[in-house]
């Protein structure tokens, strides 16, 4: 049986952003990312039995060396000292937290880093990381779009600098409905890391992930951005996949595959205007485990970013669950007790 890894711990659903208050007439409403969604999709997989077939890995706290390598130690120090008020703070554009924010997001990157780690040392072929507060929108000196810290360049850095005669090349695909602008920036002058997100056309942010977009200098043709326009659903994203994203991954042939894995494509999310079902996001953890095991011997991790259905998520998440370990439960038991 194929062994996968699975990153989860309670600490992570007590990151709580500001409510949402419009104006004094409007009712305040919890903020989208909310720890409901990630909370609903741990408890199917425990519910459905698919957690008894995962190896489970155990988070570590990032350290300030591993979070400087992608941010400004200015702005860490910066985040630390706001996330110990009891009102917390905002880290930038659309990106509030609470008290002792901080202490989490080094929690999620090091979720990421052990998952990544796991499969290095062979304790696991593949893993997934439900780590939460997400992060390709955190840039170097500030958060963004409800990210804090970019956890999953922190990790392509920390898999260059810890392993370097094993992995000198690494894939990044963002399948986020929302462009990974904080990875981009991260890699966009880097040729060791290819970059291939596909999201949704002026979503966001609206200023980044246009098809010109390239990287410079040596990153030149190593950033790879596939702007979908709204409503796009299974053709769209199943044609984008089988010419563009599987093509990029053979004729780059990277050494570990790293993947933003965002349920904001779903129809049912109510930040997007995509159409896509759970079968689509099992497409789409199908071609890129068999890439990952054509290309670098498996070597595949899936780090949670976004996705706001909380009654759609867990089952987008299942479906790509199910894909790594290469069977089905939860559709032949919600047969059952229908």
């Amino acid at each position: 049986m194929v062994k996968v890894g699975y990153v989860f711990d309670e600490r992570y659903l007590w990151h709580r952003p500001w409510s949402i208050q419009y104006s004094t007439l409007v009712e305040p409403f919890c903020h989208w990312e909310a720890p409901e969604t990630k909370r609903r999709f741990h408890s199917l997989l425990a519910v459905s039995g698919l957690l008894d077939h995962l190896e489970l890995l155990k988070p570590r706290v990032a350290t300030n060396a591993q979070l400087e390598r992608v941010h400004s130690r200015q702005y860490l120090e910066e985040l630390e000292r706001a996330s110990t008020r009891e009102e917390g703070g905002n880290a930038g554009e659309e990106a509030p937290f609470s008290q002792f924010a901080f202490d989490i997001a080094r929690l999620s990157v090091g979720g990421v880093l052990a998952a990544a780690d796991a499969v290095m040392d062979g304790r696991v072929e593949s893993a997934y990381a439900l780590t939460r507060p997400p992060g390709h929108h955190a840039v170097k000196d500030r958060g963004m779009g409800f990210c804090l810290l970019n956890n999953v360049a922190i990790t392509a850095q920390h898999l260059l600098d810890a392993y370097p005669t094993q992995i000198k090349r690494i894939a990044i695909v963002d399948y986020d409905v929302h462009h990974g602008n904080g990875t981009q920036e991260a890699f966009y002058e880097d040729d060791r890391v290819l970059f291939v997100s596909l999201h949704q056309d002026n979503n966001y942010p609206a200023d980044s992930g246009a098809v010109s977009e390239r990287g410079i200098g040596k990153g030149e043709g190593f950033n790879i951005n596939v702007p979908l326009p709204p409503g796009s659903g299974s053709g769209a994203y199943e044609y984008a996949f089988k010419n563009v994203v599987v093509p990029a991954l053979d004729a780059f042939k990277p050494d570990f595959v790293l993947v933003s894995s965002g349920f904001d494509a779903s129809y049912a999310d109510p930040l997007a205007a995509m159409i896509l079902s759970s079968s689509v996001f099992r497409f789409m953890a199908r071609e890129l485990v068999e890439a990952a095991k054509r290309l670098c011997g498996g070597r595949i991790v899936f780090a949670h970013e976004g996705g706001y259905s909380e009654t759609y998520v867990p089952f987008c998440g299942a479906a790509v669950i199910e894909e790594m370990l290469g069977f089905v439960i939860l559709r032949i038991r919600l047969k059952i007790h229908s």
